[in-house]
């Protein structure tokens, strides 16, 4: 079974010297493959003007490829080919590859390419060509993941209107499959798509490379979130097509997380090892995705430990395997101490949506629910910034730390507001308390700046000091909140009856609800507001996605609160549920701090069950259940 790993370097770009300081060390290992995620991280030489401006060049790419095969790795380029090639669509040339039309026909500047558009082979072949001499482990792959935007150009409606979307989708792979046999190599491609549509694997060419992926623990069949986690088994009818089979647990983190849930990305690895050596799998991939939050070395840790498969089959305690790749990273001074860290951080993840909101918006807390367990998660991260830890995680710590004091700082200062209102309607005096939050911002004002330096810390370490990463740019973000914050402050000392309004941190008044995810699948939570014209918008969106194992099966018990601002209680509200499955909804309050509204505590299911077979059909801007909620006094 060939070992594999995967660099993403299509989010953001890694120093070529790091890099290629890691290769001996992968070597060392037993891993044998490197697959690259390149996107528009490269310069095509058939296709200027793809690249972005940091992209490597092909002296770059080929310095690296060279460098592999030096220690024995071999690489396999992946090159989206379907979905996520908004690397393509983004181009003015490239736009009318778009899939995805607008009412007059003209294409959109989002979507992912049409796999009929009279352009799309000429493209493909130019990127398999230009990438065809770093293929050196004699395959290419094509990714076709997650491409639910398949068959909505009207080329495509035709042919599926006559051969049907399974044909459709295996007809494409078919002259994909004859662009890389031209160029003497073996197609591989992403396998989800199949798990969709079974009825495309009898149609595929033989002897493809299915990559299926599945991204937490399992006992022995991976399961397909769309379908509420339902398992499936694509191996007896890949294996009649003579195709190669891959298992691919992930490394790192999910899309927002500073650090990787350590625990699940253990159980993950130790799945698919043991579902690979089962059914005898072609190949054993450990894929990282999205790095661009963390510190790159924590998901090297994390292929350090999943070595301990192979090279100390003995070891399947989560804690010697983890402190086997820290040691492998960083040495044996230490290693137990942080991965015993590393697994209790895992009791505190900064994972899913309801808990990356923050990030964007400091107006969606539930005062009411206090501070206590943030600030306890603030105390975890403070005395992990006591242990004599690696840099990297030291400097994840420290960052993770920062957000863990945002969490109380925002909820504090919403509950200030709160407070002021209450304050104000016994017409006390406001002065002190109005004066005792402005401290509070200045404190946390040191800490946005221990913040930066954290995320600076994580940055640099791999990556080019002279970009600033994503965990900058949210801080930047959070400044800005900060000042609104302070300047709002001043004004309310002025003028306390700003406190009855809107403010940076609730509105003047707080719609509040449960969100219960009982059935996981792919839903989004949306809450929408009816303007005076009668038409209504959507005033907040959640997606119910937790990224965690605990999550990841077919009923669960899990709760987040959702709170909206909202300008006044004479708004009329919905609430709805769009995508793929149910949710419950319960405990619908409108509060501005002095009075509140019960608008039912029973929690209401929307929405339908998800599917459990078939090509989902998802339509953001349709609501698939909605409820609207009378508010009583």
């Amino acid at each position: 079974m060939i070992r594999a790993f995967q660099w993403d370097l299509a989010r953001q770009v890694e120093r070529t010297d790091f890099l290629l300081a890691q290769l001996p060390r992968y070597a060392a290992w037993g891993y044998q493959e490197l697959h690259l995620h390149l996107e528009d991280a490269v310069h095509y030489p058939s296709l200027p003007g793809i690249a972005r401006a940091d992209a490597y060049t092909h002296r770059e790419l080929e310095t690296l490829v060279t460098a592999a095969g030096r220690v024995g790795i071999k690489v396999v380029p992946i090159v989206n080919l379907l979905g996520h090639t908004q690397y393509l669509i983004k181009h003015p040339d490239l736009r009318d590859l778009n899939e995805v039309r607008a009412p007059d026909g003209s294409a959109l500047e989002r979507g992912q390419i049409c796999p009929l558009h009279p352009r799309t082979l000429e493209i493909a072949e130019k990127l398999l060509r230009d990438l065809a001499p770093f293929c050196t482990a004699g395959r290419v792959h094509v990714g076709l993941d997650e491409s639910f935007l398949l068959g909505r150009h009207p080329l495509s409606q035709a042919e599926i209107a006559r051969i049907g979307l399974a044909g459709h989708f295996a007809a494409y792979v078919q002259r994909l499959h004859g662009l890389a046999a031209n160029l003497g190599l073996r197609l591989g491609l992403w396998a989800d798509l199949l798990a969709l549509l079974p009825q495309a694997i009898p149609l595929l060419p033989r002897g493809l490379a299915a990559y299926d992926w599945y991204y937490h623990a399992f006992r022995r069949h991976p399961r397909m979130e769309l379908y509420n986690f339902a398992e499936y088994d694509l191996v007896p009818a890949l294996c009649a097509q003579d195709a190669g089979y891959w298992g691919c647990p992930m490394n790192g983190a999910f899309r927002h997380e500073p650090l990787p849930l350590f625990g699940d990305r253990l159980g993950n690895l130790r799945a698919w090892w043991d579902r690979c050596r089962r059914i005898g799998a072609e190949g054993f991939l450990v894929t990282s995705w999205e790095p661009g939050r963390l510190a790159l070395e924590m998901t090297t840790v994390m292929d350090a430990a999943a070595a301990c498969l192979w090279l100390d089959p003995g070891l399947t305690d989560h804690t010697a395997m983890l402190a086997k790749g820290f040691e492998r990273v960083f040495g044996r001074t230490g290693a137990r101490e942080a991965a015993r860290a590393a697994l209790r951080a895992d009791e505190h993840p900064f994972a899913g949506y309801a808990r990356w909101e923050i990030n964007d918006r400091w107006t969606g807390t539930v005062p009411a629910e206090g501070t206590a367990f943030w600030r306890r998660e603030a105390r975890f991260f403070n005395r992990m910034g006591k242990l004599r830890l690696p840099e990297p995680f030291a400097a994840s710590a420290a960052f993770r730390h920062y957000l863990a004091e945002r969490d109380v700082f925002v909820r504090q200062a919403a509950q200030g507001v709160f407070r002021l209102r209450r304050l104000l309607s016994k017409r006390a005096s406001v002065t002190y308390y109005v004066t005792l939050l402005g401290e509070q911002a200045a404190a946390f004002g040191q800490m946005l700046r221990a913040g930066r330096k954290a995320a600076r810390r994580m940055w640099v370490r791999t990556r080019n000091p002279q970009v600033r990463g994503p965990n900058e740019l949210m801080l930047d973000a959070d400044e800005a909140r900060l000042r609104e914050w302070q300047r709002w402050l001043s004004a309310c000392r002025r003028k306390p009856a700003l406190a009855f309004g809107a403010t940076p941190v609730c509105g003047a008044w707080q719609l509040q609800l449960i969100v219960h995810n009982f059935a996981p699948a792919l839903q989004k939570a949306v809450v929408e507001q009816q303007e005076s014209d009668g038409r209504w918008s959507e005033i907040s969106a959640r997606f119910t996605i937790d990224f965690r194992t605990l999550a990841a099966r077919p009923a669960t018990r899990i709760k987040r609160s959702l709170a909206v601002p909202v300008t006044s209680p004479e708004t009329r509200l919905r609430i709805a549920v769009r995508g793929l499955g149910q949710v419950g909804i319960s405990h619908a309050n409108l509060t501005n701090g002095i009075t509140t509204l019960d608008g039912g505590r029973k929690m209401i299911r929307l929405g339908t069950p998800a599917p459990r077979q078939g090509f989902p059909e998802i339509d953001w801007t349709v609501n698939q259940g909605e409820f609207y909620p009378a508010f009583r006094g």
